[in-house]
């Protein structure tokens, strides 16, 4: 079998507060393949946002081993992991995680800008990916002009701006309506089908269910998948 692309072996996250311990993660070691399509669900609490962000270098373990492409990311420097980020991973966000002040397009652009220093030049590419999740005629909108699908869109553009091997969306559909949120799951499983790697956080059963396997967490524990 090929190796994964993402490993977690042993994998703990404590969060201490006074002499209150929170294992928010507690002992998963799971394997996620190139081209799967995996959502990680579970009760509010259960992990899953952390684990996440563990898979996606957002976050480090306090103990055991997240490997990346055969790697064993705890050895990575901060810019090494920061490199990954960028031109390996793409995020898509409950919240959004948009920058107010800048258009739809300069949000989508910045990953790119970051990773290069190729900005309005290299603005072609981002414009396509607006244009693919239907908002080429919403370029120049800031946030606060958009609608939380519009936003969430916009949050998927940038996501791909640096072609990446992994998607990680955290509850990528929580404040978004049905229809808008069937919009979205739409995209993503098209994304999954041209062979990007998903992993997905959902509370939700029915978007679930779209995914290739489900992950199910339980007090920081996976207890099915």
């Amino acid at each position: 079998m090929q190796a994964p692309v993402i490993e977690t072996r042993d994998v703990k996250k404590h969060f201490t507060i006074g002499e209150v311990v929170t294992r928010a993660v507690d002992g998963i070691s799971i394997q996620i393949h190139e081209g799967e399509f995996v959502a990680i669900d579970g009760m509010s609490g259960s992990g899953k946002s952390t684990l996440l962000h563990l898979l996606s270098l957002l976050d480090r373990p306090s103990e055991g081993e997240v490997r990346v492409l055969g790697e064993d990311t705890s050895r990575f420097p901060r810019q090494r992991r920061v490199s990954m980020r960028l031109t390996t991973f793409g995020y898509v966000f409950q919240d959004y995680a948009l920058i107010p002040e800048l258009t739809a397009l300069e949000n989508v652009l910045l990953p790119q800008f970051m990773q290069t220093g190729c900005y309005a030049s290299c603005s072609k590419r981002g414009e396509e990916l607006l244009a693919r999740v239907g908002l080429g005629d919403r370029l120049h909108n800031l946030p606060n002009q958009l609608s939380g699908g519009e936003q969430q869109r916009v949050a998927i553009a940038r996501a791909l701006v640096n072609k990446p091997r992994i998607l990680f969306a955290d509850e990528p559909t929580a404040n978004l309506d049905s229809d808008t949120s069937e919009n979205i799951m739409g995209i993503i499983k098209e994304l999954h089908g041209q062979g990007i790697t998903v992993m997905m956080v959902t509370h939700e059963p029915e978007y679930a269910a779209r995914a290739e396997r489900i992950i199910t967490l339980a007090d920081g524990r996976v207890v099915e998948g």
